[in-house]
């Protein structure tokens, strides 16, 4: 099961969301999006709560006012977290999310240590927490046909592009290819270039 809150502090409204439990993280971890960004309790034990990023934006175009609801939201859902005040949150994208075998189940590590973003919260807030709680929703989604579809439509549009791409390209060199035999055309037809068989003879007489 995974719980999908809806942070309306922004417009259009982004979704948050995370699993149920360990297992449903481990889940979100195996089919998670190039698009997401994972948030967490630094050291404590807590829920993993992602936010999907729209195409094109990057860790740095996320509102400082989602980053607030991504926060209280991870603190919320952490048993320990939740009672503690000024706590680190982290945040990275999936992508940076490193899963060895060895590892417990919903027990991550870090590709990179330096893409880690922290912020530090606080205090819990209620208003912003029970803001989230009225939008919660259950599914039970199958994330890998969701990731496979990701990446069904991502593959094409590249090929979209690819022959886009091509078109022009070739348009282009048709383009080139006429001004060049315009350009030898009109090179051929002037006047210095033009010959004739005219002798200055007019008679009909043949000898």
């Amino acid at each position: 099961m995974v719980f999908y809150f809806t942070s309306n502090v922004v417009s259009p409204p982004v979704t948050l969301f995370m699993g149920a439990d360990k297992h449903e993280n481990e889940d979100l971890i195996k089919w998670g999006w190039p698009e997401d960004v994972w948030f967490h309790v630094d050291k404590v034990s807590s829920a993993h709560v992602y936010l999907r990023l729209a195409p094109g934006q990057t860790i740095d175009d996320i509102p400082n006012s989602v980053l607030d609801d991504a926060c209280q939201l991870v603190k919320a859902n952490s048993i320990m977290g939740n009672k503690m005040n000024d706590i680190d949150i982290v945040y990275t994208m999936w992508s940076n999310l490193k899963k060895t075998p060895s590892m417990d189940v919903g027990q991550v590590a870090f590709h990179r240590d330096k893409d880690v973003r922290k912020v530090k919260v606080a205090k819990r807030s209620n208003e912003i927490v029970n803001r989230l709680q009225k939008t919660k929703k259950e599914a039970f989604p199958d994330l890998r046909q969701e990731r496979e579809n990701r990446d069904k439509s991502e593959r094409e549009d590249k090929k979209k592009l690819l022959r886009e791409k091509k078109e022009k390209e070739k348009e282009e060199e048709k383009r080139k290819k006429d001004e060049q035999e315009l350009r030898s055309y009109a090179t051929l037809m002037r006047t210095e270039n033009m010959t004739t068989n005219y002798d200055g003879n007019d008679s009909d007489e043949f000898m």
